[in-house]
């Protein structure tokens, strides 16, 4: 019963998220209080580890920015790279004065993105400090975007949206692109409508830095330190603000195998957070208590193809062993449990819905390939489940970090993606 009724309250939240953007569509986001925010200085932490396929990319982008570079600092950790990371990155800190480079040796570096971030911080200077990963390829404006609305005292953190830049390579870039869709042009845009909890994707976005220092920076021992900072944030009284037209593109990974390391990362660090702040949430005197539904619900939501599983497991058996006793028990829970099994990341109705507003007519015909990514998703995170409860039984390290590797193929796509960063 518990199950269906977790299962029941995922899909209405899909329902409401996608019904929201849409009867939001076109409308303007709420107007900032301006509190003179102006033109401050900014830090980019652009964390790398093996990336000379894809460091130059951003790095040009970097310079391309339209943000004022006398406000401007870009600093590349080169977290104890192997490859050529550190000499073309060396060479466009020679080239621009506001570019610079903090190299880790094997010694300090290779601890993962939340140490490499840490890393960086303690060099900077900006008032706020904005992430972007290695393979990303932001908007000339997006800084501006972004940042306008810290004008807004009680927005700590600003996050953009993010979309796929080699789209086209294969199905499972183009599946990711679909997954991007409906988690960001839906959820995110929701999240931020409905004022309740915006995830920070730690990338493409910012924080304040006063606020980091109070937090102690990136929690190293998270391997999901995007959304372990989201909850410390909203905890400490403060909002995550989505801004659904500042974008920026990403490599996606381009095979199945790629796939299941980033995925199973991301289940296992979400987990993590789940572990740590369900119970926080909702006793927080800071949240309300639609911010403290949706937040129970984000945190937990890579739990959900596995409660799914067993759900069908169960009722399966028990139909089978006790039919009289359970057909009119087990039958009318088959649509909330199918619906909830082939959307649970990027729910099949808001992908749907979102390609429908971002115009993608013809993206819309593999949706119905979307089932055999969510599918894939169940041993993801049955196995990131076991793997956190085996080294939790056994007190053994938890955060053996796996990072994506990017083979630099969405060099080929810049041109269109240009154009269309300029719209």
């Amino acid at each position: 019963m518990f199950s269906a009724l977790l299962m029941a309250a995922y899909l209405v939240r899909h329902y409401i998220f996608t019904l929201t953007v849409l009867k939001n569509d076109g409308k303007r986001q709420k107007a900032t209080k301006n509190n003179g925010v102006g033109c401050p200085k900014v830090s980019i932490l652009i964390p790398a580890h093996n990336e000379e396929n894809v460091i130059g990319r951003i790095l040009q982008r970097m310079t391309e920015l339209t943000y004022s570079k006398d406000k401007m600092e870009v600093i590349v950790i080169n977290d104890a790279s192997t490859d050529k990371t550190n000499v073309i990155a060396n060479q466009y800190a020679s080239a621009y004065n506001y570019i610079r480079v903090i190299h880790r040796s094997e010694k300090e570096g290779g601890k993962g993105k939340a140490s490499a971030l840490n890393a960086g911080f303690k060099w900077s200077s900006g008032e706020f400090i904005f992430c972007f990963d290695a393979d990303y390829y932001p908007q000339r404006d997006i800084i501006e975007k972004l940042v306008k609305e810290f004008e807004d005292t009680k927005v700590g953190i600003v996050q953009g949206r993010i979309t796929v830049l080699n789209e086209p390579q294969n199905v499972v870039t183009r599946l990711v692109a679909l997954e991007r869709i409906g988690g960001y042009r839906i959820d995110q845009q929701a999240r931020d409508n409905l004022g309740l909890i915006p995830q920070f994707g730690g990338t493409v976005g910012g924080i304040r830095r006063n606020l980091l220092e109070l937090l102690g920076g990136w929690d190293e021992n998270m391997l999901a330190e995007d959304t372990d900072l989201t909850f410390r944030v909203y905890l400490e009284g403060y909002k995550v603000r989505y801004i659904n037209e500042a974008e920026c593109y990403e490599e996606a990974v381009e095979s199945w195998r790629a796939y299941w390391k980033q995925r199973y990362r991301w289940a296992k660090g979400h987990m993590q957070c789940a572990f740590k702040y369900t119970l926080s949430v909702l006793k927080s005197k800071n949240l309300n208590i639609k911010e403290k539904i949706d937040g129970f619900l984000l945190l937990n939501v890579y739990f959900m193809p596995i409660i799914v599983l067993f759900s069908l497991i169960i009722g399966t058996a028990l139909f089978i062993l006790k039919p009289q006793q359970t057909q009119y028990i087990f039958w009318p829970t088959i649509p909330i449990s199918i619906y909830s099994f082939i959307g649970n990341f990027a729910p099949f109705f808001e992908v749907g819905i979102g390609t429908y507003l971002d115009g993608r007519t013809r993206a819309q015909w593999l949706l119905p390939l979307l089932i055999f990514a969510f599918i894939y998703n169940i041993p993801i995170c049955a196995k990131a489940l076991a793997d956190l409860l085996i080294a939790k039984l056994f007190k053994r390290n938890q955060n053996n970090w796996t990072k994506t590797f990017h083979s630099g193929n969405g060099n080929s796509y810049i041109l269109n993606c240009s154009i269309s960063s300029k719209r």
